[in-house]
């Protein structure tokens, strides 16, 4: 497999091929070795090898496939630290906001949140300084933004290059959704005031 960025289809309005169980088995090889041959790819698949890169090539065109690249243990590259930022941003700000984090290379990864903040990014530094300059020397000084929390991550326990609907493990349905654990009141706060 190449190491090229796909681009997008130009085709606009054109739906995407839904994937199949074949896919899914590609999409599952190629996420362990995004370098297998078209031949270790058919094989391991059980297809023949025009149909494993006819099928390639078009989960590259339907944009499922979105480009092919390295898996790099960031300790070892010497960017020991990672931490979490969380953003809240002026309502107003938005599409400047998203413009600045877009180039910013400190910038692994970003995504727009529900809750108490508004984004969430993770940045990677040399160490705790590299962290707190960014955090409030480059994040914190942006006109757009309001609030900033970092949280230094400790451990990555889990990281997935991508998830497929067959990873998802069948839930008990008769589980009610939404339930919440409640917190007795202290004595004499067991009810509130009338209104």
């Amino acid at each position: 497999m190449s190491t090229k960025t796909v681009e997008p289809s130009k085709q606009a309005g054109r739906s995407a091929t839904p994937v199949d169980d074949i896919g899914y088995r590609i999409l599952d090889t190629l996420r362990d070795n995004g370098r297998i041959s078209i031949a270790a790819l058919a094989e391991t698949v059980g297809i023949s090898r025009a149909n494993a890169y006819t099928r390639v090539e078009t989960l590259m065109q339907d944009g499922v496939i979105t480009g092919f690249s390295a898996r790099v243990d960031q300790a070892k590259a010497g960017l020991s630290i990672g931490a979490l930022v969380f953003v809240t941003v002026h309502p107003q700000a938005w599409a400047s906001f998203r413009e600045r984090i877009i180039e910013m290379p400190d910038v692994e990864w970003c995504a727009i949140t529900t809750g108490e903040h508004d984004a969430m990014l993770l940045i990677r530094a040399v160490d705790v300084s590299g962290v707190h300059e960014f955090s409030t020397g480059v994040i914190a000084q942006l006109p757009e933004v309001r609030t900033v929390v970092s949280v230094v991550v400790l451990d990555e326990v889990v990281r997935r290059s991508y998830l497929l609907p067959s990873d998802l493990p069948e839930r008990d349905t008769e589980t009610p959704l939404g339930m919440t654990r409640w917190t007795p009141a202290s004595p004499g706060r067991d009810t509130l005031p009338p209104r």
